[in-house]
């Protein structure tokens, strides 16, 4: 197959990577607004660099995969609807629902395949966890408590090109609990604090977040966030039932230290990143996003999936800017 990979910073540069040594994949072509960058992973790839996105989805490519700037992904999903080729692009398809259900729309009249990068979903340890639920081996679930821990702050500049805390990382968290649990969000009610770098203040944003999110069923899940935890990169899901109780993303390299006299220490290379964390899982998400262009697989994770972590995210925000519960009811569906 011939792949068009339109962005070429850290994820796409990844991607690239992961695309190049991929046996389906015979040539890929890439293309980046920073000629200079797409250059250099073209020769690290062995890719071809062409000088624009109309470029690289007329180059009779059989999918293109979309890592550009969030503010360009639902035009280009739209653009390559139109066109006839199959899409995969990071999360988010847009920063709003109003963005995010135009260009659903756009592949829904085009008849296209769009797949969303929500790469937890191919990750062991959550898969792991769904056999688990599903399975009926931890009996009644009435408890998941989900955290997401970034080791540093990102740029200041990207900020307000971020969509906030609960749009641009604890959306994954929204979307592996539905994915996870099979059960939907009723209520939120979430919270924010911005007592951290100032930077975060002057974007309007908040450096911590938590939300307690009812589900259909009745269990109650609590999901936190912070951009400041300096012991490394921190990514876990704890599921509860009346049964037993198991943990995703605890291993010898989670950044956590028992306070026990005969807990475990700290690990001696704790997780730096989500890269290094979630390197199996990106490359299993592209793995099935070819085996879906072949028509070898159904689409695992199309675009409603990312509509309905969204429309969690909203409603988070929502309920931290007034201070209340927020039935997902009010939250703009399709």
């Amino acid at each position: 197959m011939r792949i068009g990979l339109i962005g070429t910073g850290r994820i796409g540069s990844f991607h690239a990577g992961v695309l190049a040594r991929h046996p389906a994949v015979a040539s890929l072509v890439v293309t980046d607004p920073d000629t200079a960058r797409a250059s250099v992973v073209a020769a690290r790839t062995g890719a071809t660099a062409l000088a624009s996105a109309e470029e690289v989805l007329g180059a009779g490519v059989d999918a293109v995969v979309i890592t550009s700037a969030t503010s360009a992904h639902a035009d280009l999903i739209g653009r390559a609807a139109r066109a006839g080729v199959p899409a995969f692009c990071e999360k988010p398809i847009a920063l709003d629902l109003a963005g995010t259900l135009g260009a659903l729309r756009e592949v829904e009249r085009a008849g296209s395949e769009l797949q969303l990068g929500f790469m937890r979903r191919f990750d062991a340890g959550y898969a792991a966890a769904r056999a688990a639920v599903r399975g009926g081996s931890l009996g009644r679930l009435h408890t998941v408590r989900a955290a997401t821990s970034d080791p540093a702050p990102p740029p200041a500049a990207y900020l307000p090109l971020s969509g906030g805390l609960f749009r641009d990382c604890l959306v994954h968290d929204f979307d592996i609990l539905r994915w996870v649990t099979g059960r939907e969000v009723t209520e939120v009610y979430a919270t924010g604090s911005d007592a951290g770098p100032a930077m975060f203040r002057e974007a309007g944003d908040v450096d911590t977040a938590a939300a307690l999110l009812t589900l259909d069923d009745g269990t109650l899940a609590t999901a936190t966030a912070t951009r400041c935890n300096g012991a490394g990169y921190d990514v876990r899901m704890e599921l509860a039932g009346e049964r037993d109780q198991i943990a995703v993303g605890l291993d010898d390299r989670t950044p956590l230290t028992s306070a026990e006299p005969q807990g475990p220490p700290a690990p001696a290379k704790p997780w730096p990143g989500f890269l290094e964390r979630f390197a199996p899982a990106y490359e299993a998400e592209l793995d099935a996003f070819l085996a879906v262009v072949r028509g070898e697989l159904p689409n695992p994770c199309d675009g409603r999936e990312a509509l309905h972590a969204l429309r969690v995210a909203e409603a988070c925000e929502l309920s931290r800017r007034e201070r209340r519960p927020v039935r997902m009811a009010e939250i703009a569906d399709a």
